[in-house]
């Protein structure tokens, strides 16, 4: 922008273009009304003079910078990129700015983004695979600053979760298996210090139970590749190796499956059948073609932005989304005999 136009004030389009300088700011400010024809001539106005808003400006007048905060713990999970593109592009079209950032789940890491998110005094904040203590909590409280946990539950009234129904996609996943015969059926988990991990366990052992079989084993994966395939190694090299496994999320499962083909020389699903949790693109992949429960991505992308908004608005309260999400049969499980999806 030139030094002219960096001069150019919402007051001079409105002298241009014939209209009040409240039908400036109405044309510039997304979600509000303005006819066509004032829309057109503002717009016109605008291009001719070289006139930018200025967000700055605005937020100090409205008291808003339309800039939602995404926090992140880790990327190497397909789910997430796909997920926070999708949140983007849902948020952009409503008229918000996004500011993503990479924090570790520890507390102090996280504690340090929360501070720089209330530095730039973001509207709202969404987490994704991040947990808040109770004190960050209510630091944002403090602040009126909303916080919506994506693809993550916690136990406080004053945050809003959207997660797919873990514990019913766990009893899903162990439920297809025993249908399909399997009678050594183990668990690799989601990391559990997350309440995703838990509950998609939480769902696998209750099932396993309600059949009256015994659990193989339930190990921690922590959602590492590396940590899921030496479990899978040391479960499976021996001669009591379980005949399925539920693995806490895919990208466990491709790990999990790699090192059973290549490294242990073993069929999937001859030998052992394996079902993931997310179906992420690559599950689809013919490499894979991986059983899994389909986290429905779309939907909780809708109501994580809805919740979010709504919370910004003050038209919502604090709530905690489940979301079903169904299983996706292919080729790395043992279908059970006359099984319709």
């Amino acid at each position: 922008m030139n030094e002219t136009s960096s001069k150019i004030t919402a007051q001079d389009v409105a002298r241009l273009a014939g209209v009040s300088q409240s039908a400036v700011s109405r044309v510039f400010t997304p979600g509000a009304s303005a006819s066509k024809a004032t829309v057109d001539k503002v717009r016109a106005a605008a291009e001719i003079l070289g006139y930018r808003p200025d967000p700055l400006a605005r937020a100090m007048i409205t008291g808003r910078t339309r800039i939602i905060g995404l926090v992140v713990a880790y990327l190497e999970n397909q789910f997430y990129p796909i997920a926070l593109e999708r949140l983007s592009r849902a948020l952009q079209e409503r008229g918000y700015h996004i500011l993503v950032f990479m924090a570790e789940n520890s507390t102090e890491k996280v504690a340090e983004v929360v501070q720089e998110l209330i530095d730039y005094r973001v509207d709202g904040i969404i987490t994704a695979s991040v947990s808040l203590s109770n004190d960050l909590t209510g630091r944002l409280a403090s602040f009126g600053i909303p916080v919506v946990n994506f693809n993550r539950g916690q136990n406080d009234p004053r945050l809003t979760d959207v997660t797919s129904d873990n514990i019913a996609g766990g009893r899903r996943a162990a439920e297809f298996l025993i249908a399909a015969g399997h009678t050594h059926i183990a668990h690799i988990m989601g990391w559990q210090g997350a309440s995703t991990g838990r509950d998609r366990a939480a769902g696998f052992q209750s099932a396993m139970e309600e059949a009256g079989l015994p659990i193989v084993a339930m190990v921690d994966g922590m959602y590492s590749r590396e940590r899921a395939a030496a479990v899978a190694r040391e479960l499976c090299a021996g001669r009591e190796r379980p005949d399925a496994i539920f693995v806490g999320n895919d990208h466990m499962a491709f790990a999990v499956m790699d090192e059973l083909r290549f490294e242990l020389g073993l069929s999937i699903p001859g030998d052992v059948s394996i079902v993931g949790y997310d179906d992420v693109p690559l599950a689809a992949w013919p490499t894979y073609a991986l059983t899994t429960i389909r986290q429905p991505v779309n939907r909780m992308v809708s109501a994580t932005v809805e919740a979010i908004l709504g919370q910004i608005d003050q038209t919502t309260l604090p709530q905690k989304i489940r979301i079903d999400g169904p299983l996706i049969v292919r080729k790395s499980s043992r279908v059970p005999e006359g099984y319709t999806p």
